[in-house]
C-alpha cells in the first residue's frame, strides 16, 4: 500500500477569504515505510499574508517572490500523489485549500477526494485520545516522535514528523526508529524461555500435522525474532 503523508502551509486560515497555498510537503511510504521520496515546494501566492500567519510559517512575501506559483507545480504535484492513500491532520483544511488551488486552474482538474482515498489522522487520534488534546506537537509528545526541531510550521518537517506520528498512533512502530523496542520485548521472550527449556525433555511422537504446524511456527519465529533455539539446538544434536 502506497501512503502520502501530505501537510501544506497558508497565507491564512479560510480559503473562502481567498487565502492561498504557499508551501507543500508530501513525505512517501510504502508498505508503511518511508521510501525517502519526497515532494516539497514553497510557492508565490500573490497575495498578502493574514496578520500571524508569517509568525506561524517563518515565510515572508520576499522569500517567495522568486518561487512557482502552484499552477506551475500542479501537474507534478498531482503525479507524486497519484494512486495514494493521503494521510493528513486535519484533512479538511489542507484538502479545502488544495482542491480550491486546482479550480482555479479549471474544472477539469477535478477534486482531491475524487482522485485520492484521505484518512484524517486527527480523526484518528481523537479516537484513541478522546478529550485530549491532539495537535501534531501534543501527539509527538504523547507518542515519544522528537519534534524538539520544530520552532515553526513548515510543510515538509511537519508531514516527515506526522509520518513517525502516524505510524505509532497505528501501531506501526518498527517501521521508524522503534525497533529497538521490539528487539528488547523479544529478548525478553528468548530469555524466558532458555531456562524453562534447560535440562531434559520428554519426547513426544508427532505426527505429519503436528509436524508441519510446528515447522510453521518456526518459520513465524525466525521472522520475527532473526533467532530461533530450536534450530541451535537441531545443530548440537546433529553433532
Amino acid at each position: 500500500m502506497r501512503q502520502i503523508i501530505l501537510d501544506t502551509e497558508t497565507t491564512g486560515l479560510s480559503w473562502e477569504k481567498g487565502n492561498r497555498v504557499v508551501e507543500i510537503g508530501c513525505v512517501e511510504l510504502f508498505e508503511r515505510r518511508p521510501t525517502g521520496r519526497t515532494f516539497h515546494r514553497y510557492l508565490r501566492p500573490d497575495c498578502a499574508f493574514e496578520p500571524g500567519a508569517q509568525e506561524v510559517t517563518g515565510l515572508t512575501l520576499e522569500f517567495l517572490a522568486d518561487k512557482p506559483q502552484f499552477a506551475e507545480v500542479a501537474d507534478e504535484f498531482l503525479a507524486f500523489i497519484d494512486g495514494a492513500e493521503l494521510v493528513i491532520h486535519n484533512a479538511a483544511f489542507d484538502i479545502g485549500f488544495l482542491d480550491s488551488e486546482l479550480s482555479r486552474l479549471g474544472a477539469h482538474y477535478g477534486r482531491l477526494r475524487e482522485r485520492n482515498p484521505v484518512l484524517d489522522s486527527l480523526e484518528l487520534a481523537r479516537q484513541r485520545f478522546p478529550g485530549q488534546r491532539n495537535s501534531l506537537d501534543a501527539l509527538c509528545r504523547r507518542l515519544g516522535v522528537d519534534n524538539s526541531h520544530r520552532q515553526l510550521h513548515g510543510a515538509l518537517l511537519d508531514a516527515q514528523l506526522l509520518a513517525e506520528a502516524y505510524l505509532a498512533l497505528t501501531a506501526g512502530q518498527s517501521e521508524i526508529g522503534f525497533d529497538s523496542l521490539v528487539e528488547v520485548e523479544e529478548q525478553v521472550v528468548i530469555d524466558r524461555l532458555v531456562p524453562a527449556l534447560a535440562g531434559p525433555r520428554p519426547r513426544v511422537q508427532a505426527d505429519e500435522a503436528d509436524l508441519a504446524a510446528h515447522e510453521a511456527r518456526l518459520a513465524k519465529i525466525r521472522t520475527r525474532a532473526g533467532v530461533c533455539i530450536w534450530d541451535a539446538e537441531r545443530v548440537e544434536e546433529a553433532a
